[in-house]
């Protein structure tokens, strides 16, 4: 009898234990842990979407809708209030259509982004600064002037479609072939994003720096696009045609075939996750 009452005890003491804390969890926990995480979502897809002209798109759709609710409540217009919550439903199918491009490429993102260190994904990424680098020195030999931007976590969607779009695997002699003097093409920088060239005669902004402005115009933009963005832009002068990069709003003039390589393979191959590589970042420029 004394053992069957113990059990009991236990057992009931067990089950409240558990409807305590499923009931913590249920009131509690799992409202703030959902309200966290949607809070997640919604500053990742706005942060990704930040750059595009699909967001330009979706906030002015935001506000007609919500100019045209308001103008029919005060006029109680029943129809139109019908047809708008209608169309606020389907709103979501909207923005599938809206950000179709965007989608693809955070779909594209985030598979690549599981692939990061596989062997295929290094390999691929070898082979393409082995092209650019390669590129690089022909012109340098030639003073072609060229200007190459390499987009990396902050989206140039903005500078990307106000230049020529392209679709082309990153080759050595097309990109030789996009700096050509007589190619309509030359003026303006290449733009290389996910391992492919996206764009051509792309301007970008030059920097503001003092010190620079006796530079030429491809060194002031190819500064001035790392001094605003995460990107890496390179350049072969073309009056001596020496190589130099930009990276984090800093210039490094006159570099080797194998400076170059080096600086390339550590920037993109050995590039560190996000929220560590933003924290030195942050600590480089002193914001820590």
């Amino acid at each position: 009898m004394t053992l069957l009452t113990l059990w009991e005890t236990l057992k009931t003491f067990w089950t409240s234990t558990v409807n305590t804390v499923l009931s913590f969890w249920v009131d509690w926990m799992a409202p703030a842990l959902e309200f966290l995480l949607i809070l997640l979502i919604v500053y990742r897809l706005l942060y990704f979407f930040r750059r595009t002209r699909a967001i330009s798109v979706l906030w002015g759709l935001i506000v007609i809708l919500l100019g045209l609710e308001a103008f029919s409540s005060i006029l109680n217009f029943k129809v139109f209030n019908w047809i708008l919550l209608n169309l606020w439903q389907t709103l979501a199918l909207a923005l599938i259509v809206i950000f179709q491009p965007e989608l693809r490429r955070a779909i594209a993102q985030l598979g690549s982004y599981f692939s990061l260190f596989s062997h295929a994904h290094q390999q691929a990424q070898k082979e393409a600064i082995e092209e650019i680098v390669s590129a690089m020195i022909q012109m340098s030999i030639r003073r072609c002037g060229a200007l190459i931007v390499i987009e990396r976590r902050i989206g140039l969607a903005a500078i990307i479609n106000n230049a020529v779009q392209l679709d082309a695997k990153i080759n050595s002699l097309l990109l030789q072939s996009l700096f050509y003097p007589d190619s309509p093409l030359h003026d303006g920088a290449v733009i290389i994003q996910d391992g492919k060239i996206v764009a051509a005669h792309a301007i970008l902004p030059l920097t503001q720096e003092e010190f620079y402005l006796p530079h030429g115009t491809r060194h002031r933009a190819a500064l001035g696009i790392s001094e605003e963005t995460d990107a890496i832009a390179l350049v072969v002068s073309e009056e001596t045609g020496t190589i130099s990069y930009a990276c984090k709003g800093k210039l490094s003039h006159d570099v080797s075939e194998a400076e170059l390589t080096e600086f390339l393979k550590r920037e993109i191959l050995e590039q560190k996750p996000a929220p560590q590589q933003e924290k030195e970042d942050d600590k480089a420029h002193g914001r820590i």
